[in-house]
């Protein structure tokens, strides 16, 4: 491929909008690390792989990964790359929209970007860590927690409510690749996401500086009672609001509740939660960025299991 004007070029460009994505039924994965990780995990969701031949060369697991996939595999000069996405870095995939995408391996939870109707999948292999975002915009803060979510160990991630598209070019470089190491669900309203978390065994924390319960507290508990043994799951889910031990014990499955990164979480949805815990700050600072303060929440429930 030598022409940047070329209508396929084009088209891969239009997936930059929503707009396009929502036409095509697809969406752009730019740059090698997080085309290696889709090639590698979500081979089922990948429809096109392009490359300069330098790339080619110089990522040659790349290509031997799309081969093995069967996927189609193009090589075009640095002019139709760079004309495809300015961040292809000479690689690009085309994967299909969740909607689109063709099913995962039979008995295998799905990983990538998944639609609502999948959360059901993911939450029958009895998950035992998951972020929830609530009416996350920014694509930079979505990007972050999914890749803290998969640094930590969690089984997926729900991307609730009015949040950013996970498809969102922004959302996909800004995962550096994890995001096709786990299932991330979108388009379920919070309150659904909240439920369906709460019948799977889960309990559900909303993690916000004006929680009543402390961050250390919880895991200093945690780290006491491990010495006494495995924590026993709930016989039940607990009510909205209440804390009934088992809800606030980190080392029981968990669900964490973030926020808008500008206005947190809003007071209906901090009610939804079985608790609300925030992270200690002991300095001057005001608050945490959502990326940290969801980093320090997911890690101390993942030590917690651990």
């Amino acid at each position: 491929m030598t022409n940047p004007h070329a209508d396929r070029v084009k088209a891969v460009r239009a997936l930059a909008t929503r707009s396009g994505r929502r036409r095509a039924g697809r969406y752009v994965v730019e740059g090698p690390q997080a085309v290696r990780e889709a090639v590698r995990w979500a081979p089922h969701t990948v429809r096109d792989v392009y490359l300069t031949p330098e790339a080619a060369d110089r990522y040659a697991e790349i290509v031997a990964d799309a081969g093995a996939a069967r996927l189609h595999l193009h090589l075009g000069d640095a002019a139709v790359l760079d004309a495809m996405s300015p961040d292809a870095q000479g690689v690009l995939a085309v994967a299909d929209l969740p909607d689109a995408a063709r099913p995962a391996t039979r008995g295998e939870v799905p990983v990538g970007p998944l639609g609502a109707d999948a959360l059901d999948v993911v939450l029958a292999a009895r998950p035992r860590l998951v972020a929830v975002l609530a009416q996350v915009r920014d694509p930079g803060n979505a990007g972050t927690v999914i890749r803290v979510a998969d640094a930590a160990g969690a089984d997926a991630v729900v991307v609730a409510g009015e949040s950013v598209e996970t498809t969102n070019p922004k959302v996909v470089r800004s995962t550096a690749g994890s995001l096709f190491h786990l299932p991330v669900v979108s388009g379920v309203p919070v309150a659904d996401a909240v439920d369906a978390l709460r019948r799977a065994g889960l309990a559900v924390l909303a993690a916000d500086g004006t929680g009543d319960l402390d961050l250390d507290d919880l895991q200093d508990a945690a780290t006491l009672a491990g010495a006494s043994g495995p924590a026993a799951a709930p016989a039940a889910p607990a009510a909205p609001g209440t804390d009934d031990g088992a809800a606030t014990d980190l080392r029981t499955p968990t669900a964490w509740l973030f926020g808008n990164e500008a206005w947190g979480l809003p007071a209906e949805d901090r009610d939804r939660a079985d608790a609300v815990v925030r992270v200690p700050l002991r300095g001057r600072a005001e608050s945490l960025n959502l990326g940290t303060a969801a980093a320090v929440c997911l890690y101390a429930s993942s030590r917690a299991h651990r």
